[in-house]
């Protein structure tokens, strides 16, 4: 009796070792026909808060590079042999446009590259630059950095960022038309978050007294935040992060300061402090904290995106101003 369930325990664990030797190679097989992962798109941002709308539109079916990254400077930039690799293997490269990136059409050019460029500010409407002739390009020859005629730092106003949205979105489609379920429900549920963006960002400077909505910042990155929102951003002239002003220059500024009872200055993360902390110490002036104009932190600082970035800006716009 014991030698007969000794077989039968025998007989169902060799049937069982049948079982599993012949469920392995058409497990095999199952795989192989298993449809490999789509290669993802290879998409270039020219600078840090662009790179952050292109990531948050595509998803896990991007791999994107920034090239001018955080705390950057676009002003300065000088491109590398490694940029120009980097767009050689691309299939997008997304860029602001007004002139923002003067850099870029050699960059394209000696990259090679056959990426379909996308600029994201069409369809914004631009603003005419008030730094006239100065443009920005103290440096011309290094920088190679010309804004023109129209302010590039569109951004600023959120309704714009809606359109950079938009515009990345319908870019991603057509060069990824498998993708596009998954582009316009990533697109639609940022633009519901940029929604609610806007409406907090109008709701905090209405807090501010109307004849405080004035401020000093170091070049001027702010003239839609202006037009959307209602602060007067106060550039002084002949100063842009690459260039420092002179002393007719710091003395008009402090004039200004007096004449208009301008009540903060800003430093900002791209810009050195050095300059508008002389101003303050000398007019009496509140620095109000730093304002992220052109460029986003590194994940652990105070704005590592676009939205956190607006709300850092808001934030210390408000503290400095709402209060005398």
């Amino acid at each position: 009796m014991q030698e007969n369930s000794m077989l039968d325990r025998r007989s169902i664990l060799l049937a069982s070792a049948a079982l599993l030797l012949a469920a392995a190679p058409a497990t095999a097989e199952d795989s192989a026909d298993q449809p490999a992962a789509p290669a993802k798109i290879k998409a270039v941002a020219s600078f840090s808060i662009l790179g952050d709308f292109v990531k948050t539109v595509g998803g896990d079916r991007l791999d994107v590079t920034t090239l001018v990254g955080p705390n950057g400077d676009a002003h300065v930039y000088a491109p590398s042999p490694a940029d120009a690799r980097t767009l050689a293997g691309a299939d997008l490269v997304f860029v602001n446009g007004l002139g923002f990136e003067g850099w870029i059409d050699r960059l394209v050019k000696a990259s090679g590259t056959k990426a379909a460029l996308v600029v994201a500010t069409n369809g914004v409407s631009p603003l005419k630059s008030e730094d006239g002739d100065h443009d920005h390009d103290h440096d011309h020859d290094r920088a190679g950095h010309h804004h023109g005629a129209f302010d590039p730092h569109a951004w600023q106003s959120v309704g714009n960022a809606k359109i950079y949205v938009a515009n990345i979105r319908d870019a991603l489609i057509k060069a990824d038309p498998a993708g596009r379920d998954a582009y316009e429900a990533n697109a639609k549920a940022y633009l519901d978050r940029l929604d609610a963006l806007e409406a907090e960002v109008k709701a905090a400077i209405a807090r501010i007294p109307a004849n405080r909505r004035r401020i000093i910042t170091s070049h001027d990155a702010f003239q839609y935040f202006e037009k959307a929102y209602g602060i007067a951003f106060v550039a002084p002239t002949g100063v842009s992060t690459d260039s420092e002003a002179s002393a007719k220059a710091v003395s008009r500024i402090i004039a200004q300061i007096k004449k208009q009872k301008i009540p903060a200055v800003f430093l900002e993360n791209v810009s050195d402090p050095r300059l508008v902390k002389r101003i303050a110490d000398e007019t009496g002036a509140k620095i109000g904290g730093t304002l992220y104009s052109d460029a986003l932190t590194a994940t652990d600082g105070p704005a590592p995106t676009y939205i956190d970035m607006m709300r850092h800006n808001m934030e210390a716009l408000t503290g400095a101003l709402a209060t005398s």
